[in-house]
């Protein structure tokens, strides 16, 4: 599966479970790591882990490997690896904090727009 399918089936996941202002950078020309980064964050704990929990699952039903997931205790930022695709799942506090969308500023922007319901 290409690394814009991954991001096709993850976005679409996080939106799937009310994910609040998901945003997709693509990154391959500026790190090795990945190629994409989606930032996304959830209301409260309960739906952070809703999200986090429905991105794992499209992951296995699409055959997608899952490399890691880091801070799925903590509530506040859930980050999993998916290789081509890192996810960040935050807190709504947490994402303004770390600021991952000026930290990476030099990544454009995906339009991810056909993969999202408009709420």
């Amino acid at each position: 599966m290409k690394s814009e399918e991954i991001l096709k089936v993850i976005i679409e996941a996080a939106d799937d479970k009310l994910a609040e202002d998901i945003i997709a950078m693509d990154v391959k020309d500026l790190t090795v790591l990945s190629d994409y980064f989606v930032v996304t964050n959830g209301r409260n704990d309960r739906q952070m882990a809703a999200i986090v929990q429905g991105i794992v699952q499209a992951a296995g039903k699409n055959n997608i490997p899952i490399k890691n997931v880091e801070g799925k205790d903590s509530g506040k930022w859930t980050l999993i690896d998916l290789n081509y695709v890192i996810v960040h799942v935050f807190s709504s506090d947490e994402r303004s904090y770390y600021n991952l969308e000026k930290l990476w500023s030099d990544a454009p922007l995906v339009d991810i727009s056909d993969w999202v319901n408009e709420q």
